[in-house]
């Protein structure tokens, strides 16, 4: 697909047409935030349910203890690698493309690992003892128990969570101040405290890039341990198929592909409901597709290398799960995973004329389906048959999991459309000056000199 070179929007049409959504009210965003709102609400309820007439309400019982949550704890965790794994490396290597997506992935993040914290609770019986799961220490030495990976994901995500909500907010400051001097009342008062006082001043600029190259460089090594962490729940289990060593590349490179497929889709949605049609582009489509394009050729070597070491190694508890994933109870599932992780991946985003926007549309709601499920197939045939024939079962979901697992889906549209709503979705200093501050004070541009302070304060 060629691309056409693209005149970039005056300054004032880009700042209103950024602005737009955060300053003006249509029907539209009532009824987006009424929707997802109403399933939001449907799984709340359906957990207060669960509290009350027990755990016995929901589908998880011996030998199956990890079914639909801790699926969606695992996925939801993979897809904030979106975010600012992929913003932070974009950032790094100084990729002029990724100005208009960083926002929107940084965003995917934070609500996704929101979203995926809250799972352990949920998983609870009682979560009004959840203060248990806090590893603190006692006088009898119970807590905390630093040898299970349930205490290491304690503390991996809350280091996470609390760099990528400063990696999403320092950005924003700028653009803070941009709607703080255009808006009066509460919320002027609101964007003045949000804004930190910025004036746009070249001592500001300088600090601001400093701080956000900072912690670029520091998200990353973060971003990796949490889903390399994540898998240790796993892989240091003595559970047929989980002791592989395998599983950390695996964790890590199953979360970028669905974070990636996360993006697109989300980006897709912004430019067709706020018509952002002038900045999310088709390049960016494309460069994220072919992005996708490779994850997928890696996903399908590690779900390989799986397999073939399985096979060879033909373990009696290891082969029963294997063969009721190929071709016996799960296989329908097993193949639907392959066929939306690999290749649909493969065709619409490896043949040039497919990656289009619509192309990468489907094939990443594709793998978003594909990544959820392979989730789901690493859990649970393998706890429903263990080691010994005796301890076989089934799972079968209950209709709290299942509205539970809609409503959070439901939960990061309404966030994600709550969000666009209070904040630009592109960040409008980083399109209008090249990615650059005035720390820069290029004469070539000359709006990024000391008189960008106007930009803060127009």
């Amino acid at each position: 697909m060629s691309q056409v070179p693209h005149a970039a929007p005056p300054p004032e049409r880009l700042t209103a047409d950024l602005l737009r959504p955060v300053l003006f009210t249509s029907w539209r965003f009532y009824v987006l935030a009424l929707v997802p709102g109403i399933f939001v609400v449907a799984g709340l309820v359906s957990w207060l349910s669960q509290m009350f007439f027990g755990f016995g309400i929901s589908g998880i019982r011996w030998p199956v203890y990890w079914g639909f949550y801790v699926t969606n704890f695992v996925f939801w965790i993979g897809i904030s690698h979106a975010g600012t794994l992929i913003s932070a490396i974009l950032r790094l290597v100084n990729a002029g493309w990724r100005r208009p997506v960083t926002r929107c992935a940084e965003v995917i993040t934070v609500f996704a690992l929101m979203i995926g914290a809250m799972f352990p609770l949920i998983h609870l019986g009682r979560p009004w003892l959840a203060f248990w799961l806090i590893p603190y220490p006692s006088e009898r030495l119970i807590w905390p128990n630093f040898r299970s990976p349930l205490v290491w994901d304690f503390f991996a995500i809350n280091t996470y969570l609390t760099g990528s909500l400063l990696f999403l907010f320092l950005p924003m400051i700028p653009d803070f101040a941009v709607v703080r001097d255009r808006t009066t009342g509460l919320r002027h008062r609101i964007y003045r405290v949000l804004a930190l006082g910025w004036r746009g001043t070249p001592k500001q600029w300088h600090r601001l890039e400093t701080a956000m190259q900072i912690m670029a460089i520091a998200i990353i090594p973060v971003a990796v341990s949490v889903h390399t962490i994540v898998s240790f729940d796993f892989s240091m289990a003595p559970v047929p198929m989980w002791q592989t060593t395998i599983f950390g590349p695996y964790f890590v490179a199953g979360a970028i592909f669905s974070g990636i497929a996360a993006l697109l889709i989300a980006m897709a949605a912004l430019r067709r409901f706020l018509h952002l049609e002038d900045y999310l582009l088709p390049i960016h489509f494309e460069n994220l597709g072919k992005l996708l394009l490779v994850m997928a050729l890696l996903w399908g070597y590690f779900v390989f290398n799986e397999r073939l070491v399985t096979y060879y190694g033909n373990g009696p508890a290891e082969m029963a799960v294997f063969w009721q994933t190929q071709r016996e109870a799960y296989s329908p599932l097993f193949w639907t995973m392959v066929l939306g992780n690999f290749v649909l991946p493969l065709i619409l985003m490896g043949i040039r004329p497919f990656r289009t926007i619509t192309g990468c549309v489907i094939a990443s709601i594709g793998v978003v389906i594909g990544m959820w499920l392979e989730r789901y197939l690493i859990i649970v045939p393998s706890l429903g048959h263990k080691y010994l024939p005796y301890s076989y079962g089934s799972y079968a979901p209950q209709p709290v999991e299942i509205v539970i697992t809609v409503a959070t889906f439901a939960a990061m549209t309404l966030l994600y459309v709550l969000f666009a709503k209070t904040v630009p979705i592109i960040s409008i200093w980083e399109l209008k000056g090249g990615g650059h501050g005035a720390a820069s004070v290029a004469p070539a541009v000359p709006e990024l000199g000391p008189s960008a302070g106007h930009e803060g304060r127009s």
